[in-house]
């Protein structure tokens, strides 16, 4: 009787984690380079280092992903929602936004010098300390508005827009 008590008690414990309401798993460090990914669901996602480099993202979910150190080099992400995702320090080097969800993004130091942004809503998200083209730069700022929730900063500022 007292081993299969103990028996219970273990898998009680061992399954405890599993059971976590609201837990996402963990996929940070995956390599997800050149795969089809459309509509892809990624929301609340941990993906931190995590590479997308080539991938189709088409209409992929990110909002509340954190993408802190991914790798989104050349990613065509049209149409996807990036609304709230952390991507902090994030390479987006020669990606597609197009018609992209920014709002609330974080993409603070990330590096986006050859991103192309066209249609995308960026209300609230933090562009601090990202080298961006002029013509980008340009664009963004003729849609830039509110203040990134977290940050506090305002998205005109992060953009340095006159």
């Amino acid at each position: 009787m007292r081993s299969g008590l103990s028996v219970l008690l273990l898998l009680a414990v061992l399954t405890l984690p599993m059971l976590t309401l609201g837990a996402r798993p963990a996929l940070a460090a995956m390599d997800y380079a050149k795969q089809v990914l459309i509509g892809a669901d990624f929301h609340a996602v941990d993906l931190r280092g995590a590479t997308f480099n080539l991938t189709n993202l088409r209409e992929a979910d990110f909002s509340g992903a954190d993408l802190r150190l991914a790798s989104l080099f050349g990613a065509k992400l049209q149409d996807a929602n990036l609304s709230g995702a952390d991507l902090r320090e994030a390479t987006l080097d020669n990606a597609v936004l197009k018609g992209t969800d920014l709002r609330g993004a974080w993409l603070e130091d990330a590096f986006a010098f050859n991103t192309r942004f066209e249609d995308v809503r960026i209300d609230g998200a933090d562009f601090s300390n990202v080298d961006l083209r002029a013509d980008a730069r340009k664009t963004l700022c003729a849609a830039a508005t509110g203040r990134h929730p977290q940050s506090g900063r305002l998205t005109r500022d992060t953009l340095d827009c006159p």
